[in-house]
């Protein structure tokens, strides 16, 4: 089959491009290039594969009809480019706006145009939740907990959009639904988690893991936003590529689906508190940081109810916290000049 991958030299996009590759399909990648670190997969998978390996174009998905062009051969397009951080979306709001809103309505319409009528798997976030205030959340001591959601927030959880960002990547997740009822197009979409792993270049606002990871073997200052006792789900890269391709393998049954796709409450991790030892093992050393007051709309708690997923495609983590992230020290470790 052939592959579309929009954000295909991001993180993500670049480790689902290298699986591609090695089972032998087609691949184009569609990116403008913008994000740190994108330049740099691009040059890996050149180097690894070949540079005809796959086709490259430099395109923006608000270039609609570059977008347009360039969908008109694909079977599956997978649209991962989107601006990710909430901090930058209160900053720059219309950009938001226009890359995640208009950016997505792009590629939905480039698929319905196209004689294709590819499968379209849409990369959203558990944000659509919003602050999700309403539910009485426990103190632990060394994380936070719901108390009436022991399998984390299914899918059918009430949306409220919060922040840019949450506004923006929400209205793109509702678009890809409605377009599969209203237009029969057989899109999926993957309400994401704390995905993490190689090839990640986190920052401090966005890729958390990857950023403390990344920071601490280069000796770079950490700040912890909060107490450090806030939790999320992780989930490794190649198990969210594992649930993409379950999601392609039943698409019969996945079409017009939404999926709550993190670690689920087998892999909850306190960002600091539960993290911070684990990565000092790592390490061998104490890890210093400073502590500021807690960022505007952060969840105390957020863990996805994947049962889901696990009922309709076959799919479940693979991956341990403990593996993953061992792995990923590893990675930054081998491959520190990247970051220096």
């Amino acid at each position: 089959m052939h592959y579309l991958i929009t954000g295909g030299a991001g993180f993500i996009g670049s480790n689902y491009v290298e699986r591609l590759l090695r089972r032998g399909e087609q691949v184009t990648i569609y990116d403008n290039l913008s994000r740190r670190g994108a330049e740099r997969n691009l040059a890996w998978l050149r180097d690894t594969f070949g540079a005809q390996s796959f086709a490259f174009i430099h395109g923006d998905v608000r270039d609609a009809a570059l977008l347009t062009a360039s969908v008109r051969r694909s079977d599956v397009v997978v649209h991962l480019a989107s601006q990710v951080a909430v901090t930058t979306s209160v900053q720059r709001p219309r950009e938001d706006f226009e890359v995640n809103v208009q950016g997505t309505f792009n590629v939905l319409e480039a698929a319905r145009l196209s004689e294709q009528r590819p499968i379209v798997l849409f990369a959203s976030t558990n944000k659509v939740y919003g602050g999700m205030d309403s539910l009485i959340i426990t103190e632990q001591e060394t994380r936070y907990a719901y108390r009436d959601y022991p399998h984390g927030i299914p899918e059918s959880f009430p949306l409220d959009f919060h922040s840019p960002y949450g506004c923006s990547k929400g209205s793109g997740d509702q678009y890809v639904r409605d377009y599969s009822r209203v237009y029969n197009l057989p899109t999926v979409v993957f309400r994401q988690s704390c995905i993490y792993g190689p090839r990640q270049f986190g920052i401090e606002d966005q890729g958390w893991v990857a950023w403390f990871i990344i920071a601490a073997v280069l000796g770079r200052a950490i700040t912890i936003y909060g107490d450090g006792k806030q939790v999320r789900d992780v989930l490794f890269v190649s198990d969210l590529l594992n649930a993409y391709d379950a999601a392609i393998a039943h698409i019969d049954r996945a079409a017009g689906q939404i999926y709550n796709v993190g670690g689920g409450p087998e892999r909850q991790l306190s960002v600091w508190a539960e993290f911070r030892p684990l990565l000092e093992s790592l390490i061998g050393h104490p890890i210093p940081v400073t502590y500021a007051g807690w960022r505007t709309g952060d969840q105390r708690i957020y863990v996805s109810d994947i049962r889901k997923a696990a009922r309709f495609l076959g799919w479940q983590p693979q991956v341990s916290v403990h593996e993953g992230i061992t792995r990923l020290y590893r990675w930054v470790v081998e491959n520190r000049h990247l970051f220096e």
